[in-house]
């Protein structure tokens, strides 16, 4: 019996996550936990998917959170995961704090930043990773021009944040359907993917 690649199985499963196929992605990564049941990693990706099943945008920003620190500090990207699922789980004060002070009376409403008011925050952290990371569980960048938007994802794009890229341009797709430069971000945003999935 030819043995089952974990890493493909993975991959796979990113693939089916970055396009909502929650489902699907998340029968990948169990087969992949119950191949390699010490793999915490696995593990989470499973848990990213059930909480897509309440919240997308949530389970999305966590997962292009995750994909990116865990090479950068593994336990640190898990401890912040774990916290961050603890809190969905009912913790309203520890949800309070760790997405940046979501309003008391509904934790469901997000904020929202102008796109110039985001650009100084760029500024001010010196990096745009640092300064979306310090907004993306508790404010949506308020996109109010064309011009704006195909910036911003291209900077989402650089910056692995894939999946939330994908997100703004589905969220926009019917104010400028057809657009040849959307259309080129998608595009970018695929070969951005597939050259992610081969440094992996």
């Amino acid at each position: 019996m030819p043995k089952v690649n974990v890493s493909n199985l993975i991959e796979e499963a990113h693939e089916y996550f970055s396009v909502g196929a929650y489902d699907k992605a998340i029968f990948l990564y169990a087969q992949a936990s119950s191949l390699e049941p010490k793999n915490l990693e696995y593990q989470i990706y499973a848990l990213f998917c059930d909480i897509a099943s309440e919240d997308v945008s949530k389970a999305q920003s966590l997962f292009d959170y995750f994909i990116v620190q865990k090479d950068i500090d593994f336990q640190k990207a898990v401890s912040f995961v774990q916290e961050s699922i603890s809190a969905y789980d009912g913790d309203v004060e520890l949800m309070m704090k760790l997405l940046h002070d979501i309003s008391e009376q509904n934790i469901e409403t997000l904020d929202a930043i102008e796109y110039g008011d985001f650009l100084k925050l760029v500024q001010t952290r010196g990096s745009f990773r640092e300064a979306y990371e310090d907004i993306m569980f508790s404010t949506k960048v308020a996109i109010t021009s064309k011009e704006d938007l195909i910036d911003f994802i291209n900077m989402l794009i650089e910056n692995n944040f894939n999946t939330t890229a994908y997100s703004y341009l589905d969220g926009y797709g019917d104010v400028f359907a057809y657009d040849d430069e959307l259309v080129a971000l998608y595009s970018k945003l695929g070969e951005k993917s597939i050259e992610n999935s081969k440094e992996q």
